[in-house]
């Protein structure tokens, strides 16, 4: 039996709906950046940069409830 490849992982981003927005293929470091790679609905290839500033700005987003959710998040079942 011949080797089957493996699937390479996908996190996918839905909408409101469970509509599928993007699925993110792969994330890498720039220098200082974080670089997000996937495809929008599907089918547009799209390259993201987070830098320095704007993971700062994300982390402002987030009140105390929000980070005790994000940290148990990996712990849950999926629906």
């Amino acid at each position: 039996m011949a080797d089957a490849k493996k699937k390479a992982p996908v996190m996918k981003i839905l909408d409101a709906n469970d509509k599928e927005l993007m699925a993110v293929r792969k994330f890498e470091r720039d220098g200082d950046n974080l670089v997000i790679r996937g495809k929008i609905f599907g089918a547009m290839p799209m390259v993201a940069k987070v830098t320095p500033a704007e993971a700062r700005a994300a982390l402002k987003l987030l009140d105390r409830k929000t980070v005790l959710f994000l940290l148990t998040l990996l712990f849950r079942k999926s629906k």
